[in-house]
């Protein structure tokens, strides 16, 4: 059975469907997949043992210059890849109008998802020909493992989902692993930013232990941050600028890992690597770290700012005794 999976975007989306390549996989001996992906985020894809191909698509990047003469070119090849396959199934995994309209409609196959009282755009839903009741009050890993269990005709895994990429990463790690943390700091939204003075405090906190800390970043003004930070530390270490891919590299290598609610975290995840996430306006009950070993800590009041560097190195203490190698 050939399957082809529409979901572009996020990175903690694409990240969170992992676990039901993994579950069907198990289920439906000789399954394979391709992946309809977002450009910036075709690397994740790869990393499963299911997945085939990858079929990175540029609706971001398109919609800013639609009627663009490389843009039509680049949308016309992509088109003519996408219909080059008959599938078995396609599973619209995104439940989102746009994604349905310029990929799903376009794909063969007999299209799976989410009914209009489930997707996150009901009228994405008139795109499907099998339309499937999926339970909203569950982590989306749990509503996506469950759409694919729907689509595919096998009961779904009482037990916790696997993501299948830490193997992956194995034979790659750094020559430090495990002799440092990984403090993941940037994110997309203001108010879902750890106060910089909390992260030097965390920093001056966790030198006795002999760790050494690794900050990537992606954007300048990210950089920027994570050189404050580490100024006047000598067991801190800015990464340069890294591929995603080699940004997975350290996290894999990481003793744990400590990060606000950003894509990075849930990466982190799906590496099995263990993991403190700080919480300000987000509820992590729906979209919350999924996997071993992952650990949250919800601010008052949902500000950050009572978050206290204390109470985040009383986390990680017992996270590191609990995780000694």
């Amino acid at each position: 059975m050939h399957v082809l999976i529409v979901k572009t975007s996020s990175m903690g989306d694409v990240l969170h469907t992992l676990p039901a390549l993994t579950d069907a996989m198990q289920a439906i001996p000789g399954i394979r997949f391709d992946w309809v992906v977002e450009e910036n985020f075709a690397q994740i894809p790869s990393w499963h043992p299911a997945v085939d191909k990858v079929l990175p698509v540029a609706i971001r990047r398109w919609r800013k210059h639609w009627f663009g003469s490389q843009q039509r070119e680049e949308r016309v090849l992509f088109k003519r890849e996408l219909q080059s396959r008959q599938y078995d199934v396609v599973i619209d995994a995104q439940g989102l109008i746009k994604s349905a309209a310029l990929v799903t409609r376009l794909a063969k196959g007999v299209k799976h998802g989410q009914d209009s009282r489930s997707a996150r755009e009901p009228f994405a839903s008139w795109w499907y020909d099998k339309r499937h009741e999926i339970n909203k009050q569950q982590h989306a890993v749990e509503r996506t493992r469950e759409l694919f269990a729907k689509s595919l005709d096998y009961a779904k895994p009482e037990t916790q989902g696997d993501y299948a990429i830490a193997g992956h990463f194995l034979s790659k790690l750094p020559n430090d692993a495990h002799q440092y943390l990984v403090f993941l700091h940037a994110t997309t939204r203001d108010n879902k930013h750890w106060p910089e003075a909390h992260w030097r405090e965390l920093i001056e906190r966790v030198q006795p232990t002999g760790l050494r800390v690794k900050l990537p970043w992606g954007a300048e003004h990210e950089h920027q941050r994570a050189l404050r930070m580490a100024e006047g530390f000598c067991h801190v270490e800015v990464l340069p600028k890294l591929a995603l891919e080699q940004v997975a590299q350290q996290l894999a290598g990481a003793r744990a890992v400590v990060s606000v609610d950003t894509g990075l975290s849930h990466l982190t995840a799906a590496l099995d690597r263990p993991n403190i996430t700080l919480f300000g306006p987000t509820d992590p009950g729906l979209i919350g770290g999924y996997g071993k070993n992952q650990h949250e800590l919800k601010a008052e009041n949902n500000n950050l700012e009572y978050l206290s560097a204390l109470n985040v190195y009383k986390k990680l203490s017992i996270l590191l005794v609990d995780n000694t190698l």
